[in-house]
Parts: structure tokens; C-alpha cells; sequence
């Protein structure tokens, strides 16, 4: 999967390349910024590669901006990972674009549902979440019960209208 958009390219990476690990220490530092720590769920690079996943590497001018991933989390539903556009790039529309097409591999890929962890310090993540049509489910993992996590998840299944 290959998508472009004026200037702006979304191609499959794995964890391991060093435009995704930037971007993930970049994430990573945010969360130091707004949370005072790490991270502590862990992405075992396999899980994010077809078939069991994808990551997406959104490139701006031919600069990496932004990532994306997916992997599964129990049948028929996937854990949206590591969602992150550089602060340079934000408000172009790039996090919108890449968690679309994210959800459209999820999708294709034959899986039902989508779930996603994040926090309440992240009131821009919480608006795009809002934006694609997310709602609170259950928490699950290393911060099913954390103060301040936020838990939320949607339907991929096309509606009659023929969209999700």
C-alpha cells in the first residue's frame, strides 16, 4: 500500500527503520513532556508487519513526519500503535490520512474492529479519534486501569451506505 496526496506519501515500514525509530523516540519524548515517563507498552517489531499488522510512514516533501500502526488484538480486532506526527508537520491533515488508511488495511485485511489506547493529556489525539467516529470501550493492558488512560474503538464493518 502506496498512497500520495499532493505531497504528502504513505509507505509500509518496518519497526526497525531508522525513519520510524526517530519518530518513535520523538513520540516517546512526548510522552516524557506530558506524562513524566516512557511508554511502557512494548511493539514486538514482527507484530506490526503483514500479515499480523502494518506500519505506515507518512512522508511530507520526502521527509518522514509521521507513522502509524496496527496489529492485532484478538480475533477480529486490531490495536491501533504509535501514532505520531512531528510537531512541523501537525494540523496538515497527515495523522487524519494516515489513521484512514490504516483503518482501510485493518479492513481489507478482513478484521472487524478497531481499538486504541491513549491519554488525556493529548487533547489533539483525542479530537482526531473523535473526528473518525471513536467511542470508549474497555481498558485493556499494561494501563487498563491507569489514571488518565483512555480507552476507545470502532466499528470497521461497512454500513449500507458503504462506509465504515
Amino acid at each position: 500500500m502506496c498512497t500520495s496526496e499532493g505531497a504528502l506519501v504513505l509507505r509500509p515500514a518496518g519497526y526497525d527503520d531508522p525513519q520510524v525509530q526517530l519518530l518513535v523516540e520523538a513520540v516517546q519524548q512526548e510522552y516524557v513532556v506530558r506524562y513524566g515517563g516512557r511508554d511502557a507498552m512494548e511493539v514486538d517489531p514482527g507484530e506490526v508487519l503483514p500479515p499480523r499488522g502494518l506500519l505506515l510512514l507518512a512522508e511530507l516533501d520526502g521527509r518522514a513526519v509521521g507513522c502509524g500502526a496496527w496489529r492485532v488484538h484478538d480475533a477480529g480486532t486490531v490495536e491501533v500503535k504509535r501514532m505520531y506526527v512531528a510537531p512541523a508537520a501537525r494540523r496538515r491533515g497527515v495523522a487524519d490520512r494516515v489513521l484512514a488508511a490504516l483503518e482501510q488495511s485493518a479492513r481489507t485485511a478482513g478484521h472487524r474492529r478497531v481499538v486504541l489506547n491513549t491519554g488525556d493529556r493529548q487533547p489533539e489525539a483525542l479530537a482526531l479519534y473523535a473526528r473518525a467516529g471513536y467511542t470508549p470501550v474497555a481498558g485493556y493492558g499494561v494501563y487498563a486501569d491507569a489514571p488518565g488512560a483512555v480507552f476507545l474503538g470502532k466499528s470497521l464493518e461497512l454500513d449500507r451506505e458503504g462506509g465504515a
